[in-house]
């Protein structure tokens, strides 16, 4: 028997879209307002989903305590209140769209968990606009 089990989480972060190797024209045509030069924020909405069976000793899929504290360590004490283009590794060279964003965060949380555990991440960038991604 899976069950989904889901824990929220939240980090308000910096960014900047924008490619070094197009002219500040290019970027602005693409990526409009979010190419600002001084950066702008966002409030991330996170959901992170974990799809397994259920453990015949606990009873849990994943334990929850488990869950948040990985959270916390892997994500939220890396990315929030940081400029995501100066002050995080991972964005050095990619630029920080909630794509990449939340292809980040699955690769910093998948390796913590057993293997044979499914994976989701659902970022909130906006309250209407959010990305998924499981891996595929």
């Amino acid at each position: 028997m899976e069950v989904t089990v889901n824990r929220k989480a939240h980090f308000n972060s910096a960014h900047r879209l924008y490619r070094k190797d197009w002219s500040f024209e290019k970027n602005d045509a693409i990526f409009g307002k979010c190419n600002n030069p001084n950066f702008h924020g966002h409030n991330y909405e996170l959901i992170v989903s974990v799809t397994g069976e259920i453990d015949k000793e606990t009873g849990f899929v994943v334990d929850m305590k488990v869950l948040k504290e990985l959270i916390k360590i892997e994500i939220e004490d890396r990315l929030d209140h940081k400029n995501l283009n100066l002050e995080v590794p991972e964005f050095k060279d990619l630029n920080p769209t909630a794509e990449n964003i939340a292809v980040v965060i699955y690769n910093k949380i998948k390796p913590k968990l057993n293997a044979s555990l499914a994976l989701e991440i659902t970022l909130f960038e906006t309250p209407r606009n959010f990305v998924r991604y499981s891996g595929k």
